[in-house]
């Protein structure tokens, strides 16, 4: 039985969410799955380049506020380094989204590789701007580069056609891939200002202080751009997605459509031709207008399968883990 070094590039509430989970499955992943493991590097602006091959202690780093003994681990000063030193068998990175180069993740990934370790990532800018690259350098390796929480947080969708679709080729998608404006939208639609809304939406944690990256379109247009590029082969940058964002909407044509039976929704669509994101009215008998809350949705047509829809219901950092989680075992196995 092997046991795999893990390293964490960022620790926010995704990776803490992942080490509890990588702790609630241990006997699991053991018995079923024949994978131990230990965390032998964490790496955040605060704290440093931390590396300790024998193991740091998981309940020292899910903890909010640093423990002072983490700050006597010995500290690299790169990420080259930092790989070396903890010896690491798979990095898992969730460091912030750069959506018009990708980077600094785009580095950090293609050192784990050319160290010889499984490159995992939640962030979506590595897959647009160097998917190619990366997925090459990994199977040079012998490595695997995974992403299953880039889109839809845990749901399987990069899995699903990579594993059950063989010869299954993807004509066209349409969904609702930014959960925030999902939220903000219902709750404008309950009664709330614009300010009002995003201000829930901040405080139960799904939008950002400055939530243009939501509001305008920017994270769901990377989402169609990661789908499009992957799925489809057929690479496509954000900035090339035609995006419309919903702050020019006002409350009044957001309750109207409500009460019309057409609510207005962020819609992602994208075929190997074109792309967009953008506010659209949709009929309450189309599924996507029944995705409410932090909910999203996404409808795939196939050459084989004329319609394939998958829903993700109010997903948490636990889920966004989940598909980290997922790809490891997935890498390793």
């Amino acid at each position: 039985m092997k046991t795999y070094n893990l390293c964490l590039l960022g620790l926010g509430n995704v990776h803490r969410a992942l080490l509890s989970l990588l702790t609630e499955k241990k006997p699991e992943l053991r018995a079923r799955h024949g994978i131990e493991f230990r965390i032998t590097g964490v790496a955040t602006r605060r704290i440093g380049w931390l590396a300790q091959p024998r193991g740091l202690n998981s309940d020292a780093l899910i903890a909010k506020h640093v423990d002072p003994t983490l700050l006597q681990t010995p500290s690299a000063s790169n990420v080259r380094e930092w790989l070396a030193q903890a010896e690491c068998d798979v990095l898992f990175e969730a460091t912030s989204l750069d959506p018009e180069t990708g980077q600094p993740a785009i580095d950090y990934l293609r050192a784990a590789l050319e160290h010889g370790a499984h490159a995992i990532t939640a962030n979506k800018g590595p897959v647009v701007h160097a998917y190619r690259e990366l997925g090459d350098l990994a199977a040079a390796k012998g490595k695997r580069f995974m992403f299953e929480s880039t889109v839809m947080d845990g749901a399987p969708i990069f899995s699903l056609f990579r594993e059950t679709l063989p010869a299954a080729h993807l004509l066209r998608f349409r969904g609702i891939l930014n959960s925030t404006t999902n939220f903000i939208l219902g709750e404008i639609e309950n009664g709330n200002t614009f300010d009002e809304a995003v201000g829930r939406a901040q405080a139960i944690g799904i939008a950002e202080t400055d939530p243009s990256a939501d509001v305008d379109g920017w994270d769901a247009s990377v989402k169609v751009a990661a789908l499009r590029t992957v799925l489809m082969d057929a690479p496509l940058k954000p900035q090339d997605v035609r995006r419309e964002g919903i702050r020019e909407l006002t409350p009044q044509a957001i309750r109207a459509a409500r009460a019309e039976g057409k609510p207005y929704k962020l819609v992602c669509r994208a075929d190997r031709e074109t792309a967009s994101v953008r506010p659209e009215q949709i009929p309450l008998s189309d599924p996507l207008a029944n995705a409410s809350g932090t909910s999203s949705i996404v409808h795939f047509e196939m050459d084989v399968l004329p319609g394939l829809t998958i829903t993700e219901h109010n997903p948490g950092p636990v889920t966004t883990a989940y598909g980290m989680l997922a790809d490891f075992v997935n890498a390793v196995t």
